[in-house]
C-alpha cells in the first residue's frame, strides 16, 4: 500500500509542476489533477478489496461449512 502511496506523491508534485509551468487553468494542469485523482481512487479501492465481510471470515475458518460450499456450472 505504501507504494501506490508514494505514487501518488509523485503525481502531486508533477500536477504542481504542470499548473505552474502551464497555468492554473491550463489543459495540462488539469489532466495532472485527474491523475493524482485517479490514483486516490486506485488506493481507496485496494484498501476496501482487503476487508472480508463476516461470511468470508467464516469460510476462512471453516472451509467445510454448508455455507462455504462452491458449485460450478
Amino acid at each position: 500500500m505504501s507504494n501506490i502511496q508514494e505514487k501518488i506523491q509523485v503525481e502531486i508534485q508533477e500536477a504542481r509542476e504542470a499548473c505552474e509551468i502551464n497555468g492554473a487553468t491550463s489543459k495540462e494542469c488539469a489532466v495532472a489533477w485527474d491523475n493524482v485523482e485517479e490514483m486516490r481512487a486506485e488506493a481507496s479501492d485496494q484498501k476496501q478489496d482487503k476487508t472480508k465481510n463476516s461470511l468470508e471470515k467464516f469460510c476462512d475458518d471453516n472451509p467445510d461449512a454448508l455455507e462455504c460450499r462452491i458449485y460450478e456450472d
